[in-house]
């Protein structure tokens, strides 16, 4: 199954009590959930789309919107949960109820991407229908003084594979071709599979972005974009949009370069005594920094979808070679497990591990914003916590299952041999349920769910969200020096900063996550009704 990116907002459910065996008689019918679907639909095609595309949320008023960062009321965000996962979801609901105001929808949304398609083939995170200069603008504005996300400080005026900017429009518009086999959208999937091809590196890896741009010192570090990257899980959605492509167009030109990012898994691990991958590499293939709060290190994080992806790898393939190295790199993730003191949470490991020494590294920054801050590192852990979560044993237990398997055996089904289950499932985001699933309390629990959504919806055709993630609105470049009394939280740094932050409390707003997800609550519901 390719790998997606969940960024929903999940909706509680008030337990109702209900007749065992039955639909409960507080549960919508599928009329009642069909229209509640149509009904929120329109609002976001007729009020919140800009042209056919989204951003992240909006205040009930519009007067502010936001993808990862403020936007402008003229552009629209590829990274989820924007306008692909929105495209996503319009056609999971075609599926489910055949009605052309979804297909419509995807169509819009699939256009809306098509007119900001980079010239190389490739997306940025920002689509601005006001053109080039009002990007270039924004980027000097909103962008530059995000303190934290140093990656919005640049305009490079090329694509990204960044939180699979790229792949996630890509892999939309071919499914949208191949529902009513319209020619442009096979066209521009057509471009995307040229940049992904036309980007790769001799050795198999990725950079960040792509065409390479013009020179841009990064905080007096080189630019790291051109790196091979796995963070953000560069390397592995690429390899799965490939391999989709592959199955479902029978695009040969894209089995050469599945195989050389395969192989390049097995040359970016790092020797002993430290066997683990970092989030970026230089063309040498040796550990690279990145953003300033990103220093050469290993990343146990990363190596443990590594891990992931080589097992995967022995799957698609049979080779062995693949798995060669793993008991290793499992051995030194339990060697570099944070201390128990800093666990919280069910978060288990820091993000940095020096090479060689197996040291953790920790660090901070100091400042206000991103004129007078700075990120520092250093081997001190005092006080820091764990921020991520490996399941090492999980890790463990696939190998040793794939260890006992012969090459056959392992490889039956791969879709690099033409065979196995489509990699294109009928419903996108939401879950091969409904129908299908003969847990009655299960069902129960989706109709209870549905029963919420249908009243929840509001007057004006929308799920009220509170907006509790939040930024500062530009007021120009912030001070060289910190303000009097600054006291940094962590999140976002002074009122200069337009980094995005949490607020104990928001406004009511409009959120395409929400959209998104009690979309799929719903359908579900209905597929339980009318499978």
């Amino acid at each position: 199954m390719l790998s997606r990116r969940t960024l929903l907002v999940s909706a509680s459910i008030t337990p109702i009590a209900v007749a065992v065996g039955g639909w409960s008689p507080q549960a919508p019918d599928s009329d009642a959930i069909a229209a509640t679907m149509r009904r929120a639909t329109s609002f976001m095609t007729d009020r919140v789309a800009t042209r056919g595309g989204y951003v992240w949320s909006y205040l009930a008023d519009f007067s502010r919107r936001w993808g990862e960062m403020e936007a402008w009321p003229s552009m629209i965000w590829t990274q989820a949960p924007g306008t692909p996962e929105m495209g996503q979801i319009f056609l999971d609901a075609f599926h489910a109820t055949g009605e052309a105001l979804y297909y419509d929808a995807a169509v819009k949304a699939g256009d809306a991407l098509i007119a900001g398609q980079h010239e190389s083939g490739g997306w940025n995170y920002i689509i601005d229908f006001n053109g080039e200069e009002s990007l270039k603008r924004w980027y000097e504005t909103i962008g530059r003084n995000g303190w934290r996300l140093e990656e919005f400080q640049h305009y490079y005026g090329n694509a990204t594979f960044d939180d699979h900017a790229t792949v996630e429009c890509g892999s939309f518009l071919l499914r949208l071709y191949l529902e009513k086999n319209e020619p442009r959208f096979m066209e521009a999937v057509d471009r995307t599979v040229s940049f992904v091809l036309n980007s790769q590196y001799p050795v198999g890896g990725w950079p960040q972005r792509w065409p390479k741009a013009a020179a841009f010192n990064n905080h007096g570090r080189p630019d790291y974009t051109g790196y091979i990257t796995l963070n953000d899980e560069v390397a592995e959605t690429n390899i799965d949009f490939l391999l989709l492509v592959l199955q479902q167009t029978g695009n040969e030109r894209v089995r050469d370069p599945i195989e050389r990012a395969m192989a390049c898994y097995i040359a970016l691990q790092q020797p002993m005594p430290s066997p683990g991958f970092s989030m970026q590499y230089t063309l040498d293939l040796q550990p690279a920094a990145a953003r300033t709060y990103e220093p050469k290190a290993l990343s146990p994080h990363t190596t443990a979808a590594a891990l992931t992806k080589l097992m995967d790898f022995f799957e698609l393939t049979g080779d062995p070679t693949f798995l060669a190295r793993v008991p290793e790199a499992l051995d030194w993730l339990r060697l570099v497990e944070a201390p128990v003191e800093a666990h919280r949470n069910g978060l288990n490991y820091f993000r940095y591990v020096e090479a060689g020494t197996n040291r953790f590294i920790g660090g901070g920054r100091r400042g206000s914003n991103a004129q007078n801050g700075e990120y520092y590192r250093g081997y001190d852990i005092t006080g820091k916590r764990a921020e991520k979560r490996i399941d090492v044993d999980r890790l463990q237990e696939r190998l040793q299952r794939l260890s006992a398997m012969s090459p056959e055996q392992a490889s039956a089904g791969s879709p690099l041999a033409g065979s196995g289950p489509s990699l294109m499932p009928r419903y996108w985001i939401t879950r091969d349920v409904g129908g299908s699933d003969l847990n009655v309390t299960a069902a129960q629990n989706r109709a209870l769910g549905a029963a919420e959504l249908v009243a929840g919806l509001n007057a004006d055709g929308f799920w009220p969200q509170e907006l509790r993630s939040t930024s500062h609105p530009y007021r120009g470049p912030g001070p060289s020096e910190p303000p009097p009394g600054f006291v940094d939280n962590g999140q976002v740094g002074d009122e200069w900063d337009t980094s995005p932050f949490t607020l104990a409390s928001g406004p009511i707003g409009i959120s395409t996550g929400t959209y998104i997800n009690n979309m799929s609550r719903l359908i579900s519901a209905l597929r339980d009704i009318a499978p």
